[in-house]
């Protein structure tokens, strides 16, 4: 369950415009340069050997941050409130949720990819108090499980990095806590509205599965332009993101790490593991450095 809930946590936000995941920011007095590279959760932990630079910008860095710092799940306090922001408020039931036919959608869908629906017992006792927003993103992650029979949950590409930090005695650091991820992930949609997109993702099956593919072939391939065209293809109904929920997703927290990292590239030369959908167009992280004053470049 740890390691579903942290997979969960970070299943969210890849765009791109340049083919190019690890960049390095020098200039305005850094005595040293900082990294930053963009990830994939899904990605395998051995794609980090086809990344050119990495390891060197791994090595000579002096502190490693994430958008999290992954200790944080494996606090008991903190297992406990993303626990709690997965599970539906009082009173309310995923079948209260949905009409009859979006249950016959749901039990479809769930069947197909778990073999299984909510004519089972003791599945339907699970998944009953589940949120729509959770259950859709497990889906998502067993759709892709499916597909990809050797991925391992156990060892995911977003840790990687503070792992070989721990290993080295590096200090970590996390841009943001579990209280505002979850506030962002499920706390700021409404339960009508998570049950809209569920209903997106188990109606669209080709869609979501060729989506799926094109921004794995772009992040495998480091072409970042093929996963801004993937992301920003619309359906031109209400199952494509609005600005606000986008905002909220994406730019909002651009906006705010870019406000925190010189103070904490200054203290320290720095690698920096975000997920790749924050770095490129004109409020995506590397611009946002730029206009602050510093130099970002590829490491080829």
């Amino acid at each position: 369950m740890k390691k579903l809930l942290s997979a969960l946590l970070l299943l969210f936000a890849i765009t791109g415009a340049q083919a190019q995941l690890l960049w390095k920011i020098s200039g305005k007095g850094l005595a040293k340069p900082s990294y930053v590279v963009g990830t994939y959760h899904l990605a395998p932990v051995s794609f980090a050997d086809s990344i050119p630079g990495l390891e060197a910008a791994l090595d000579n860095a002096e502190q490693v941050y994430g958008e999290l710092d992954m200790r944080q799940l494996s606090d008991a306090a903190q297992l406990t409130k993303l626990q709690t922001a997965m599970i539906l408020p009082e009173g309310k039931t995923l079948s209260s949720l949905l009409t009859k036919e979006q249950k016959e959608r749901l039990n479809a869908a769930m069947l197909e990819l778990l073999g299984a629906n909510m004519s089972n017992p003791m599945l339907a006792q699970q998944m009953e108090k589940v949120s729509p927003a959770a259950l859709m993103q497990q889906l998502v992650l067993v759709m892709y499980m499916k597909k990809h029979p050797g991925f391992d949950p156990r060892k995911l590409f977003d840790g990687y990095f503070q792992s070989v930090a721990a290993e080295k005695g590096k200090p970590i650091g996390g841009l943001e806590t579990v209280d505002f991820q979850v506030e962002v992930l499920f706390g700021g949609t409404t339960l009508e509205r998570q049950v809209e997109q569920l209903m997106c993702f188990i109606d669209d099956k080709e869609y979501n599965e060729r989506n799926m593919n094109l921004i794995l072939e772009g992040f495998f391939g480091q072409d970042l332009q093929k996963i801004e065209k993937a992301l920003n293809e619309k359906r031109n109904n209400s199952c494509d993101l609005t600005p606000e929920e986008y905002d909220r997703l994406i730019y909002a927290r651009n906006a705010d790490w870019a406000k925190r990292l010189p103070d904490i590239i200054q203290e320290k030369p720095t690698f920096l593991a975000v997920g790749v959908g924050h770095l490129p167009g004109e409020r995506g992280l590397l611009e946002l450095l730029r206009k602050a004053g510093f130099d970002v470049t590829p490491v080829k």
